[in-house]
């Protein structure tokens, strides 16, 4: 049975290049002669199962940075969209070199632990513009997901960027993620933010920004939050921008700052 499975596992793995070998150089052998140089590469395989784990984890890193570029290469494209959308709240100077924008549901638990890590970065860049996308993914899950983005749209459109600012911290500092986030913890990150509760009616306008967002987020080729993108508000190119999928230290969102504004 385990010769069976490493034989299949290393077809799989083969299969890509001796296809390839197949419509070159192994063009010139005879049916039977290919036969047997693929039973020589299986049968080399099966005696050093560790060329396969290599294989699959070259395999995976090329694939990976394949979709690293694509994703770069969209970033680029819709750079407008990114970061001057009058619709998505920010925080910082209009005029920023730099923006730093974020993908971000309320009740993911990885954007939990990276809230306290962004809100050091934006303290300790002034000069940068920080955009936040609401992406509530989990919002067929957990209704507060969904409640928590409708009400910061609706807080930044009513009050600005500090209060935005404020109720987005708040909501993270309650440290109710995954399910967890209540109808109170929502009325009392508002309070914090000297807002008021939005009507249903202001609601229901946040939705066709936070579907825009969902939308922008897939055609990044983002799966899942959080999601950074850091470059230049213009002039913006694959040299000088970063993106950043998934959870990352303070030092990585850093370093892609310092790139963004020319930096190495």
């Amino acid at each position: 049975m385990k010769r069976q499975t490493m034989t299949l596992l290393a077809s799989l793995v083969l299969a890509p290049t001796l296809a390839f070998a197949a419509d070159s150089a192994t063009a010139d052998f005879t049916p039977a002669q290919q036969e047997a140089i693929g039973k020589i590469a299986a049968d080399y395989m099966l005696q050093h199962p560790e060329i396969l784990v290599q294989v699959s984890q070259k395999l995976q890193a090329q694939q990976a940075d394949q979709q690293q570029q694509q994703t770069l290469s969209a970033v680029l494209e819709n750079a407008k969209t990114l970061v001057n959308d009058p619709a998505t709240p920010s925080y910082g100077p209009k005029d920023a070199k730099v923006a730093f924008v974020e993908f971000f549901d309320y009740q993911c638990l990885y954007c939990s632990h990276m809230a306290p890590v962004v809100e050091q970065t934006v303290k300790a860049n002034p000069n940068v513009r920080f955009v936040f996308k609401e992406w509530p993914i989990f919002g067929d899950r957990w209704k507060a997901s969904i409640t928590a983005a409708e009400t910061g749209m609706a807080i930044w459109k009513e009050k600005g960027s500090q209060a935005y600012f404020d109720y987005h911290n708040s909501i993270y500092r309650t440290g109710h993620d995954e399910g967890k986030l209540t109808d109170a913890d929502i009325a009392g990150a508002v309070k914090a933010a000297k807002a008021t509760a939005p009507t249903d009616a202001q609601r229901k306008a946040t939705h066709e920004a936070i579907a825009a967002n969902d939308e922008l987020a897939r055609t990044l080729g983002f799966s899942g939050t959080p999601g950074f993108v850091v470059m230049p508000t213009s002039g913006a190119t694959a040299e000088n921008t970063s993106v950043l999928p998934g959870a990352v230290s303070a030092e990585e969102l850093q370093a892609a700052i310092v790139k963004a504004q020319g930096g190495k």
